[in-house]
């Protein structure tokens, strides 16, 4: 069975003057799409079948990605049902050369894993046996959760 461990993705992108809006900062559809590629990428690691975007909750931009720094995007399967996959969506800015991050950009999404003929297939049970793992997965229902109320 998956770990949720097994689905913790980083990805970075360096940000140059075409992701830029005309403030010099990473364009919003930028950045939404790099998270449900690495989101996408995730919930395929965890269902070992291609995944498609069912939905994209509430996005929160909460600070800018200047250009020539790094877009550190992260995410983790952290629940399941039949054939969805839940993800937490992060996304960082952090400074090339120091490695300094900021969080900029949170969301959670839900993949449905897809057969061949791009039918809904049932995932495997999610594990979680680490204790990273399960702070991770605290967090991720905790800021769900949030949403849900909000």
């Amino acid at each position: 069975m998956p770990d949720l461990m097994d689905t913790f993705l980083e990805n970075r992108y360096m940000v140059q003057p075409n992701h830029a809006n005309s403030l010099g900062t990473t364009h919003g559809g930028n950045v939404l799409k790099w998270m449900d590629e690495v989101g996408a990428m995730a919930a395929m690691r965890f269902a070992g079948q291609d995944c498609v975007t069912a939905r994209m909750d509430q996005v929160d931009f909460k600070r800018p990605i200047p250009v020539g720094e790094t877009a550190l995007v992260e995410a983790y399967v952290y629940e399941t049902g039949r054939s969805s996959v839940r993800a937490r969506l992060r996304v960082f800015r952090e400074d090339p050369r120091s490695g300094d991050r900021e969080l900029t950009t949170e969301s959670y999404s839900v993949y449905v894993a897809i057969d061949g003929d791009r039918n809904p297939v049932e995932v495997p049970p999610l594990t979680v046996s680490t204790d990273e793992g399960e702070r991770l997965r605290a967090e991720a229902l905790d800021g769900d959760n949030k949403d849900a109320n909000s």
